[in-house]
């Protein structure tokens, strides 16, 4: 036999250890095949297939390497392409841990919307001593509002990325902070940073989180769950404006502010030692959730909040205001009307929540909306200070009963508990632009008007009217014209 038909020989011999290797994998099995070609061959033949074997197993190994990386590659894609996650464990909804951040979240919005609402006795105070106008003025109680929620965008996908605690912390610390230097601002521009922009910073760092983590703890329980905790709304609505009537003649604007930031420190210091997060953290997922914005019932139920908010806000900062430019009102006599609008709303704010829980928020809030718009035009009509203590009582339980349930109404056409500090954050930040532009929009219009608060008046009632017909069409999106259909 020649050299050449050797080596043919090798070679198919090579190729037949090659398909064997890659079956058995076996070392032994590939020195023993060496041995039999070193019998029938020379040395260098033997060395020369020997260094081909060498050669198909780098090349397969190179092979699956290749396949191992692409099938790795490919996995990765498909869940970021898919962006699929496990579904989150079921609520308990009840229990003690639960119920327990029902009332930390009492707590968190006694001081975040409590404070923010009783902004009206400040109007009225910061009227009476800074030579701003009044609408003018009423632009640090709407920055304020705008921070508070225009930061929920982000705060709110901090609570899904299991960051509640950090977060929590840092917006306490900034909102105390701000109301502490509060107490030694004394002029127009002062004011703005600290009790505008620092505290409706931190309060927007942490609002919202805390109230989208008591919903994660619920869910045929959520609506009264979230509607005791928002009670605290109504309460810092009255208790603030309270301080504020009593402290400032007595102990003066200074004091009075580092009252109140005492007060919000020692409450938030107890929210920070028992509020935890329930479910696991959710790396993934984007800051916006633009496939909401595909759908009709969560476009109609943000457009509904801003309608509203533009002249709820608006309502709350002039009430004093009206009082005492129109119906001759004292200071003191005037801050009882701010007192009026948010705590009327107190017990309505777990009464629509019952309900909710048995027909559904947008059933609830259809009704509701319709009832508000109604009672917002009878603020034409007010004449008198019997006839402005009703209309404040009524125009508190409006409200209180539509903001109630504002975050429940997110979360029900929301599918996945994980998901909804994004879109509640989402919500919050587009109605922001609303409480930022409301106040003032309605100080212009009465500017305009000479003073009188008809102009301003007709247009906060008809916002709210355009809010109702939001809410109209998503109900109608949601379970058509079948009144007995639960959403």
């Amino acid at each position: 036999m020649s050299s050449q038909d050797h080596s043919d020989h090798f070679e198919k011999h090579c190729a037949a250890l090659a398909d064997s290797h890659e079956e058995s994998g076996s070392n032994a099995s590939s020195y023993d095949d060496i041995n039999a070609i070193q019998r029938r061959g020379t040395k260098d033949e033997a060395d020369a297939i020997q260094r081909n074997d060498t050669r198909g197993k780098c090349a397969r190994v190179s092979g699956d390497l290749k396949r191992t990386t692409s099938n790795v590659l490919a996995h990765v894609a498909s869940r970021i392409s898919t962006r699929t996650w496990p579904e989150p464990p079921p609520p308990p909804d009840g229990g003690t841990k639960a119920w327990t951040q029902v009332a930390m979240g009492w707590l968190v919005i006694f001081t975040t919307w409590g404070w923010v609402n009783s902004f009206g006795s400040f109007q009225t105070y910061y009227t009476s001593v800074l030579p701003q106008t009044p609408s003018t003025i009423s632009w640090i109680g709407s920055v304020q509002i705008w921070f508070c929620l225009v930061i929920s965008v982000f705060s709110g996908r901090l609570l899904d990325a299991g960051l509640f605690l950090p977060t929590f912390l840092v917006g306490a610390v900034i909102q105390v902070l701000g109301m502490f230097l509060m107490s030694i601002s004394t002029q127009y521009w002062s004011l703005m940073l600290t009790q505008g922009v620092l505290t409706g910073i931190g309060a927007g760092i942490f609002f919202t989180p805390s109230l989208a983590l008591v919903a994660t703890y619920f869910n045929k329980r959520r609506g009264i769950a979230v509607g005791l905790a928002t009670t605290g709304n109504s309460a810092g609505g009255i208790v603030y404006p309270v301080v504020v009537r009593q402290l400032i003649p007595t102990l003066g604007f200074a004091w009075t502010a580092r009252v109140l930031a005492f007060i919000n420190l020692a409450c938030l210091s107890i929210v920070f030692v028992f509020m935890r997060p329930r479910l696991p953290p959710r790396k993934s997922g984007p800051i916006i959730d633009f496939a909401a914005f595909r759908e009709l019932a969560y476009d109609g139920v943000v457009a509904g909040i801003f309608t509203t908010s533009m002249a709820n806000y608006f309502s709350f900062y002039y009430i004093a205001s009206f009082g005492r430019e129109t119906l001759g009102l004292s200071y003191s006599t005037a801050s009882i009307m701010v007192i009026l609008i948010n705590g009327a709303g107190m017990l309505f704010r777990i009464i629509p929540p019952l309900i909710a829980d048995r027909i559904g928020p947008i059933n609830v809030m259809f009704p509701v909306t319709l009832a508000w718009a109604i009672v917002a035009f009878c603020w034409l009509a007010v004449d008198s200070v019997p006839g402005l203590y009703v209309f404040s009582c009524f125009y508190g339980v409006c409200s209180g009963s539509f903001q109630c349930l504002t975050a429940t109404a997110i979360a029900s056409i929301t599918k996945r508990l994980d998901t909804v500090g994004t879109r509640l954050g989402m919500a919050f930040s587009i109605s922001s632009f609303a409480s930022l532009t409301g106040p003032p929009i309605g100080g212009a219009i009465q500017a305009a008007n000479g003073g009188k608060f008809t102009g301003s008046q007709a247009w906060a009632a008809s916002m709210t009217f355009i809010g109702f017909l939001c809410f109209a069409v998503v109900r109608v999106n949601k379970a058509g014209l079948n009144p007995k259909i639960r959403c």
